[in-house]
């Protein structure tokens, strides 16, 4: 058989495990019964390595032994967000849901587990693989730089992740070498003026309209203070003043992104917003306070490694597109800062399915067969690099 007719064996069993997790959701740092659920399905294996507890609520199975050493990802966190989809499977909690596909991630990371236990009996693994199944990717700081930091990767060679995308057509796999999804920064403007009267606003200090100036000024920040050749986005998520139509507020607070790939570029806007914010405020008689927080490091794709998956697509048969990089966050980051590795997009959008909305959307949802390709990518990228012949 094929890598892709075995993959197709196990989609009915991922589908099924894809289904639970997605009708049981825990959001980030409160995954307790999804923890449990996959230590359970771990435990089943007598050779496979189990480490518990892995920066926090992680847990990392190790089977082979040897090298090469290839560690494979998976998330496995949920969203505040109520599904509103009409299906059989749809959250069975209140206001949580797996909207961005890390059921299938999870489901996925099974099913491999279970071919490589299979090939292991065998004697067929040649190396070690190490699947690493992550907590709390959706919030700051994320659970990636904390099993990190707790050895997750001791010994590994090269690390490897993937995320199923709605927004491509399923089956489709893209990735490039370098930068692949950016740095997500989180900030909040606050600004403290003076309130008063509608009808007096000589004798207040509104701020107001000191944050519809900033906001302009702000927006042109990657218009005109950074090049064109760098890729980056200040988005205004939230604006929150008064209480009335004819009461100046004291105060108004400006929530908002910044999305960048180098971190210079990175250190120059938050330098720029800081005097803005200063500059802004004290011209007008008001006072301005930056929190600026630092998200994740940009994705960025070792060269080696983001050829191994492209040369996997391309041998498994499945459409291949270079990446163009894409303005999210992702702490798979983290990962690659410590070891070669790559990260990867499998398609799973299909208008037939219904599953082309957004990631984090209220109607989310994957066409489940992008599950055979997920899983055929990772069985050919531990082929290619030498841990395993499939039989």
């Amino acid at each position: 058989m094929s890598i892709s007719d075995i993959a197709e064996t196990l989609l009915p069993k991922m589908t099924e495990q894809r289904r639970y997790l997605h009708m049981h959701p825990e959001v980030s740092f409160q995954e307790e019964e999804t923890y449990k659920y996959i230590l359970k399905y771990l435990q089943q294996y007598e050779n496979l390595k189990i480490r518990e507890n892995v920066g926090g609520q992680g847990l990392l199975a190790t089977i082979g032994e040897g090298g090469p050493h290839i560690a494979i990802r998976a998330d496995f966190d949920a969203l505040p967000i109520h599904d509103e989809k009409d299906v059989p499977y749809k959250s069975t909690v209140p206001g949580v849901m797996h909207a961005c596909g890390h059921d299938g991630h999870t489901s996925t990371l099974f099913a491999l587990l279970d071919l490589l236990a299979e090939q292991e009996e065998s004697g067929n693994l040649k190396g070690t693989v190490s699947l690493i199944f992550q907590f709390a990717e959706e919030i700051q700081p994320g659970g990636a730089v904390s099993m990190v930091r707790d050895n997750v990767l001791e010994g590994v060679d090269k690390v490897y992740g993937q995320h199923y995308w709605s927004q491509y057509p399923v089956h489709t796999v893209k990735t490039k070498p370098g930068p692949v999804i950016s740095s997500p920064d989180y900030f909040v403007i606050t600004i403290n003026g003076k309130g008063g009267h509608a009808a007096q606003p000589h004798d207040s200090v509104d701020p107001v309209l000191i944050a519809a100036e900033m906001i302009t000024n702000l927006q042109s920040v990657v218009s005109r203070q950074i090049s064109p050749i760098d890729n980056a986005v200040v988005t205004f998520g939230k604006v929150r003043a008064g209480t009335a139509f004819n009461i100046i507020p004291d105060t108004a607070e400006i929530v908002g992104t910044v999305r960048t790939f180098k971190p210079e570029i990175k250190d120059r806007i938050h330098e720029i917003f800081q005097k803005e914010v200063e500059y802004t405020a004290k011209k007008r008689g008001a006072e301005g306070e930056l929190l600026y927080n630092y998200g994740y490091p940009a994705v960025i794709n070792h060269e080696d490694e983001a050829e191994v998956i492209e040369k996997a697509a391309l041998e498994l048969g499945l459409p291949f597109e270079t990446a163009r990089p894409l303005m999210i966050g992702e702490d798979f980051s983290y990962y690659i800062q410590e070891k070669p590795g790559a990260f990867f997009l499998t398609g799973s959008g299909n208008a037939e399915k219904n599953s082309t909305y957004v990631h984090h959307h209220s109607m989310f949802d994957l066409d489940e067969d992008a599950m055979v390709s997920g899983l055929s990518m990772f069985m050919k990228i531990l082929e290619l690099e030498g841990v395993i012949e499939w039989n």
